[in-house]
């Protein structure tokens, strides 16, 4: 039916190639691309050996406007999958606008030289993807992305009005690493290390990093400790859903992980700033993601599980509401389909769904820039059963919140 383009071939870009291989009925050719193609190449012999299917294979620097574009009107697909670094969506979304090409993403833009997570630079490109008759979807991963589908899909069809949002991610895997992180390393550094924040009362509220934190209990897990954290689904979420008073986003670390992260901030390795090493500058964060093992290589003897969902409480008919949507995701099991981890595979499918909706649902599809609330729920909580992620919900239970 159509041509896709993926850039990215880290965790991330694997497991989308491969869902995307498993649904060639829609994605009838498929280029993977990334700075080293090398990896690439790996990923696509992986796929042929696995499902059968040929994927096509290329270099692209995507920091640079002109070569997206190259690759772009060479291979000419339909949507652009973006699963490379954060940093390099904006050159990317002005690739796909020389090019006509519809655009999709798991993770806001943020400059590679300050730790800031927002989408106003995203937002920004409303009007000249309207303009283009081009669709542009932000944060189609699992958070952000799948959570902001259930609290869509809970404001659809559970609540007259969502007063508070508790988003709850919670990874009970173990990778047998004595410290490693499940994405990409230099951001999900920069993403914890930074300042806390939550939104209540029509205000953003900072708090130091890691200072609010308590045992949530997941489902299928026990309880684990969580800190709130700041996370950029928030920020669309307040915006587009104004009923709410609080929002937050809470995450599971264990003892073990933030005592090593403690240490390397306290050394200095966490740190952006460029520094003299022997007359050349480089980053400390940058040199510490290289010598940590690199998530598409935790895969393999990973076991246990994760749970990430929405805790909500509201009124419907006059009455106090809460709801709980979550799934559950296992390591081994996405290892054996994918050959990837639970926490690339909770991103990418998404990720796949998102474009699979841009090419098959007319709904879907519409000039502009979208976060993924600001479309209709009900199909992509449908496809998330069938293609790997289903999901379970509770209503009226007791939620560990105080409200």
């Amino acid at each position: 039916m159509s041509k896709v383009l993926i850039i990215g071939a880290g965790g991330v870009g694997s497991v989308v190639a491969h869902k995307c291989a498993l649904n060639s009925n829609v994605f009838t050719e498929i280029m993977l691309a990334s700075r080293t193609k090398a990896k690439c190449d790996k990923i696509a012999a992986e796929i042929k050996e696995m499902h059968g299917v040929d994927i096509q294979t290329a270099q692209v620097d995507a920091d640079i406007v002109a070569e997206t574009v190259l690759l772009i009107k060479r291979f000419q697909p339909k949507v652009l999958i973006n699963v490379a670094l954060p940093y390099q969506d904006l050159t990317i979304m002005d690739a796909c606008l020389e090019t006509g090409v519809h655009y999709l993403d798991t993770a806001n833009y943020e400059p590679k030289d300050v730790a800031k997570f927002e989408y106003s630079w995203q937002w920004a490109y409303q009007e000249r993807f309207k303009e283009a008759g081009l669709m542009a979807v932000l944060g189609c991963g699992f958070d952000p992305g799948a959570t902001q589908v259930f609290t869509a899909f809970a404001a659809k069809h559970q609540f007259d009005e969502m007063h508070y949002l508790d988003i709850i991610d919670c990874n009970a895997g173990d990778h047998g690493k004595a410290f490693a992180t499940n994405f990409n390393p230099e951001i999900n550094i920069r993403e914890i290390t930074q300042p806390g924040r939550y939104w209540e009362n029509g205000e953003w509220v900072e708090i130091p990093a890691m200072s609010i934190h308590k045992p949530i209990d997941y489902p299928g897990i026990g309880p684990k400790e969580s800190y709130v954290l700041y996370h950029e689904e928030l920020e669309s979420l307040v915006k587009n859903f104004p009923t709410l008073k609080r929002a937050r986003f809470w995450m599971t670390f264990g003892q073990a992980y933030i005592t090593h992260l403690n240490v390397l901030e306290n050394v200095g390795m966490t740190s952006i700033k460029p520094i003299k090493f022997n007359g050349i500058d480089i980053v400390p964060l940058e040199f510490l993601k290289a010598v940590l093992p690199a998530p598409d290589t935790l895969g393999e003897n990973y076991s246990g599980q994760t749970s990430i969902g929405c805790q909500i409480k509201g009124i419907k008919d006059g009455e106090e509401k809460t709801y709980y949507v979550w799934n559950n995701c296992d390591h081994a099991e996405c290892y054996r389909e994918v050959r990837a981890q639970a926490v690339s595979y909770t991103t990418g499918v998404p990720a796949m769904i998102g474009a699979m909706l841009m090419l098959t649902n007319d709904e879907w599809m519409k000039p502009g820039v979208y976060n993924v609330e600001e479309l209709n729920p009900d199909p992509f909580m449908e496809l998330l059963n069938i293609h790997g992620l289903p999901w379970h919900e509770a209503v009226n239970i007791e939620l560990p919140h105080e409200y």
